[in-house]
């Protein structure tokens, strides 16, 4: 028998999710100041919902590869009022951010999922505070922190190193009353990796269902296609980006972090049906 598909943030994921991304920064890696101003934001966020996003995720402090930290104050002013002004499209609203006063902001503005870089390790109140509002959570892996994590990334296995860990994460999340169904897990590809660690991850990710909760990739305009193919602009990466994602819907992964909704939605919904007609 087949199993009954999982579900998130109150989808079920028998079909692939597509989170899109809204960078709120002057300094992100892939798109650093095209939505800084609120309005651009709201309007490139009804756009991905145009384009076939389920999930809109707003950040507002860049994470890349030696990024610094900013004011929490300056987070909240830069995304807060791209969530509220979003909050009406029918479609659940992800904060990106690793603090936990963000987070209660973000909440009362209409967010309903929150997606954490540290797995809600980076502010002690984190955990607390997603457990008490209800919301659902992205619990993504990252070896060090933004201004370390490229230093010198060790793992033994980057893919089981990674199943334990979220394994953990899981006990501590249940042991505070957020259960599973409320949970989806990312690896982390780049976040303390090197290639090898990316491909690993990325070659095994089925090894992750073990746990018995969604999968995220965050595959998208990621530097690691560049050490592929050829070194281009983060932009011009859509056709690796893609590529990553059908491997992992092959593996998996339900939901799946992109710049380039469009164009993602329809190289999945190609593969699907190519392999769909298979089994007629």
């Amino acid at each position: 028998m087949t199993p009954d598909p999982l579900n998130f943030a109150g989808m079920t994921l028998d079909t692939p999710r597509l989170m899109g991304v809204v960078n709120v920064t002057p300094d992100s890696f892939s798109d650093g100041g095209d939505f800084l101003d609120p309005q651009a934001a709201i309007d490139h966020g009804r756009k991905l919902v145009d384009d076939g996003a389920h999930i809109l995720d707003i950040g507002g402090e860049s994470t890349r590869p030696g990024s610094k930290p900013i004011t929490l104050d300056e987070e909240c002013a830069r995304i807060l009022p791209v969530i509220a002004g979003l909050s009406d499209l029918g479609v659940p609203i992800s904060v990106d951010t690793r603090h936990a006063d963000v987070m209660r902001r973000a909440i009362d503005a209409g967010a309903t999922i929150v997606n954490d870089v540290t797995a809600l390790t980076g502010d002690p109140e984190s955990v607390g505070v997603c457990a008490e509002a209800g919301v659902d959570v992205v619990l993504m892996h990252m070896q060090g922190t933004p201004e370390t994590m490229q230093d010198n990334p060790t793992y033994e296995d980057a893919a089981l190193d990674i199943v334990d860990y979220m394994r953990e994460r899981l006990d501590v999340l249940n042991a505070a009353g957020i259960g599973p169904n409320k949970i989806c897990i990312d690896p982390g590809i780049g976040f303390g990796k090197t290639l090898d660690h990316n491909l690993r991850i990325l070659s095994a990710v089925d090894a992750f269902h073990e746990l018995g909760v969604p999968l995220l990739l965050g595959v998208s305009r990621k530097s690691f296609i560049t050490k592929i193919d050829r070194d281009v602009p983060a932009k011009e990466r859509v056709a690796g980006s893609i590529a990553a994602a059908i491997a992992g819907w092959d593996r998996g992964v339900q939901l799946f972090r992109v710049h380039d909704v469009a164009e993602t939605r329809q190289a999945l919904a190609v593969w699907q049906a190519i392999e769909e007609a298979e089994e007629l």
